[in-house]
């Protein structure tokens, strides 16, 4: 009789460390799961704040690109002027010229 109880309790400490042993297993399952979560999440979050400061800095470098756009178009635009002044100016002396050695 000593020897069945004998083994029935080492039975029992062998499930009962079979089960502990289970739901360790379970818990760190779990763990590690959560621990994926939480790291897909602070990705996602560091991902986002990327998208936003990349948009922030494309608008304002655009901003800057339409802005010297803008004051290229209208530096060249005042270049044209005046050389088509000076081209006019140039044209009306040698007609001129042309006109007064005509006439002598």
């Amino acid at each position: 009789m000593k020897k069945v109880i004998s083994i029935l309790a080492v039975l029992m400490i062998s499930f009962t460390a079979s089960a502990q042993e289970k739901q360790t297993v379970k818990e760190a399952v779990k763990q590690d799961a959560k621990a994926v979560g939480n790291t897909a999440k602070k990705g996602a979050q560091a991902t986002k704040k990327g998208v936003q400061k990349g948009a922030k800095w494309t608008g304002e470098t655009a901003k800057k690109g339409a802005d010297a756009t803008k004051k290229g178009v209208k530096q060249g635009a005042q270049w044209t002027e005046k050389t088509a002044k000076k081209g006019a100016n140039a044209v009306e002396k040698t007609y001129q010229d042309v006109k007064t050695d005509i006439k002598k």
